[in-house]
Formats: C-alpha cells, sequence, structure tokens
C-alpha cells in the first residue's frame, strides 16, 4: 500500500506558510529587540508589531490601532468576554450552544460571578435562530457572543440578521456589545466587523498558517474594556506583557497573504469540500454529513470544514486507521477531544448517539489539492470497508454467544 500525508485537520492548526516562518525566524535571528526598548534594536522590533498589526487591520477593515494582539483565540475571546464592562444594570449574557469551549467556560465563570446567560438552541444543522435571538434580548443585556463559523460542522451563523437584531435593540438607546469568535472564518470568508457592527472579534494565527501562541482581538473605540493581565500597558494597556515579536510577525505574514484573495481561496476550498463530501458518501454505505448541505450557494455551510457520520464506526477508531494510511482528521474540535462526553455540538444539533460516536471532521485549507482530496476519499472508503467487516464480525460473535 503506497502511503503519503495528507493533513485535513486544518481546523485544529495549520500548516505555516514559508513566508510566516521567514518572518519568525527574522524577528528571532535578527529583530530580537523589546520592542519597548528605544534603541535601534527596540525599535526594528516594534516596526515588526506594528506592519502587522496593520496586515490583520487591512484583512479585517478596521484600524490597526483597534487590534489587540494576544496569547492565542482563547485568550483573544477572555479578554473580550471577561474584559467587557457591562453599563448601569446589564447583567445578561446570550451566546449558544455551539461555541467553542473558551467561549462556554469563560461564560460559566461570569454566571459563578452573578451574571446571567441565557444559551439559545440550534436547529439540526448547527444554526441559531436569529428571531430566537432577538426576543431574548432585554434591558439588562449588554453581551452578546455568537461565533462566525462553527469549528466542528462548519455550520456559517447569519450575522446579518443577528446585526440587524442588535441594531434595533440599540436603536431603542439601550447599550449592547457584540462579540464574534471569527478564529475559523478569518481569511476563509469575508468579514468586516465594523460594516456589521460587531464590537469585539477574535482571530487565531495558527487557523491561518500562521504560528502558534498568538491571536489578536478587535476592539471597537466605544467598548470599555478592562485588561485581564496587568503590567507595563502594552497593546494600549490592553494586553501588558513584552510581545511575542516572532509569533506576530508570522501572524501579519499570513494574514496578509491570505487576505489577498479571500474569496478566490474560499471558491477553491469549496470545490475541494464538495468533492470530498459527494465522494465519501458515494463510497461509503450509510455515511452521513452532519451540518448544512455542501451545495453552490448554500450560505449556512462554510467552505472548509465537513464532519461526516460512519454510524456502527467509532470515531476514534476511525482517526488512528486513517492515519495509518497517513490521512489526518480529527473526531471534532481539537479542544474536546480528549474528553469522553462526545461533542456538544452534535448533542444541541440533536443527532442520535451513533452519528456522535461515528462523527468525523475533515477540514481543509489552501494549501490541499484535488489529488489529496481523492487520496482521502479512497482510503475512507477502504478503512470504513475494513472496520465494518472487523466490527461486524464482532458483533455477530456476541450474537451467537447470549
Amino acid at each position: 500500500m503506497t502511503v503519503r500525508e495528507v493533513y485535513l485537520d486544518n481546523s485544529a492548526t495549520t500548516r505555516p506558510y514559508p513566508e510566516a516562518i521567514r518572518a519568525a525566524v527574522e524577528a528571532m535571528e535578527e529583530k530580537y529587540g523589546n520592542p519597548s526598548s528605544l534603541h535601534r534594536k527596540g525599535v526594528e522590533a516594534a516596526r515588526l508589531v506594528a506592519r502587522a498589526r496593520e496586515a490583520v487591520a487591512a484583512a479585517l477593515g478596521v484600524n490597526p490601532g483597534d487590534i489587540v494582539f494576544t496569547g492565542g483565540g482563547s485568550e483573544a475571546v477572555n479578554l473580550a468576554l471577561k474584559g467587557t464592562q457591562p453599563g448601569r444594570g446589564g447583567r445578561h449574557i446570550i451566546t449558544t450552544a455551539v461555541e467553542h469551549p473558551a467561549v462556554l467556560n469563560a461564560c460559566r465563570q461570569l454566571q459563578e460571578q452573578g451574571m446571567e446567560v441565557t444559551v439559545l438552541p440550534v436547529d439540526g444543522e448547527g444554526v441559531v435562530d436569529p428571531w430566537q435571538l432577538r426576543a431574548e434580548l432585554r434591558d439588562d443585556t449588554y453581551l452578546v457572543s455568537v461565533m462566525h463559523v462553527n469549528n466542528e460542522v462548519g455550520a456559517v451563523q447569519p450575522l446579518e440578521e443577528i446585526a440587524r437584531a442588535i441594531a434595533g435593540f440599540r436603536r431603542a438607546g439601550r447599550e449592547l456589545f457584540w462579540h464574534v469568535d471569527a478564529v475559523q472564518s478569518f481569511g476563509k470568508l469575508p468579514l468586516r466587523p465594523k460594516e456589521l457592527g460587531v464590537d469585539l472579534l477574535s482571530v487565531s494565527a495558527h487557523k491561518v498558517h500562521g504560528p502558534k501562541g498568538v491571536g489578536a482581538l478587535y476592539v471597537s473605540p466605544r467598548v470599555p474594556l478592562r485588561p485581564l493581565v496587568a503590567g507595563g500597558g502594552q497593546e494600549w494597556g490592553l494586553r501588558s506583557g513584552t510581545e511575542n515579536v516572532p509569533g506576530i510577525a508570522g501572524f501579519g505574514a499570513a494574514a496578509a497573504r491570505n487576505a489577498r484573495d479571500v474569496d478566490g481561496a474560499a471558491a477553491r476550498l469549496f470545490a475541494l469540500k464538495k468533492r470530498l463530501v459527494e465522494g465519501i458518501l458515494s463510497a461509503v454505505p450509510g455515511a452521513v454529513l452532519n451540518g448544512p448541505a455542501c451545495r453552490e450557494g448554500n450560505p449556512r455551510c462554510a467552505p472548509h470544514i465537513a464532519s461526516i457520520s460512519f454510524p456502527g464506526l467509532p470515531g476514534e477508531v476511525l482517526v488512528h486507521s486513517l492515519e495509518e494510511r497517513g490521512i489526518y482528521v480529527s473526531t471534532g474540535s481539537a479542544c474536546s477531544t480528549r474528553k469522553k462526553s462526545g461533542s456538544h455540538v452534535l448533542r444541541a444539533m440533536g443527532l442520535p448517539e451513533e452519528l456522535l460516536e461515528s462523527a468525523v471532521r475533515y477540514s481543509l485549507s489552501p494549501l490541499n489539492t484535488e489529488e489529496e482530496i481523492d487520496y482521502a476519499v479512497a482510503g475512507t472508503a477502504a478503512v470504513a470497508e475494513e472496520l465494518r467487516a472487523l466490527y461486524g464480525g464482532r458483533q455477530g460473535r456476541r450474537r451467537r454467544s447470549r
């Protein structure tokens, strides 16, 4: 059997672009000064940080001064949710049942501190109803947190409709802040937070072919944000500590490359995803796509994430069997795969246990090719056939022993 490597776990992390690596290496080997230092080495490092800030801001269509670099997407989320100061009487937060654990766990901590949290349900495709969000808005609601693209099933939330609901609430004279977790959509789908009225938006470098350990938070000037880390006052006083210059430089290089052709990249990614999904569903009897239908023009369907269940086959076994063929996928969120309770996203969608237990996530990047997709389809079909023979035999032996 010929084995090659096909990496399809890009929602967990991505392979850094060559230019991102070069930028990080340059920062470590040559421009290694502290950005707060006044001498030439410090100025060189500060320029790298400023250049990267401009690249991330340009990718989002915002001002560089509204970008705060953090230690990753989870930190950006926590800064947004825990740092936002409720106005007079504000104590109510709205989020959804399919958010990343960074959002859900931060909301739980806020709940323990006396805030009230409403967790909105989703439909069978993992999409929230904006009308239900509108109905849950109250006089004491001060924060709404809704992700853009779900990290497990690729469901795209209706941000435009949510924006209209929030705008109507604000027109009535209420103070309300809106956070969007854009970790899985940044660099893959067009997104302009200022145009939507988004106040806080979190992104991560290693999801877009940049280094690990660095992220960013867009902060609208209207948000009274309090820092989580006290110190020397870096990042406009919102994230103290010496900046991770190599990580930030690499992030800027990756963001700049992605921003050059977001629409074209999304189209290419969707074509690869469609090839993958249709190939697997055709080649593997009983396979089921979880989440939005993979069809042209479906606004609910992200172009790069597909969750597919193989009823009767344990997802973890499938992952390791595919790995033996050089195909790297996952059972779900990399932040939750070691937990035994199953995917909270698939549960929130109302999927039966057999689909939860057999779910595999394939997530693509612009670096993938059609040949890789075809290899993954063939490998998945072969593994499913082998495991069905194995598990079918075991089930038969168990039945005869009763």
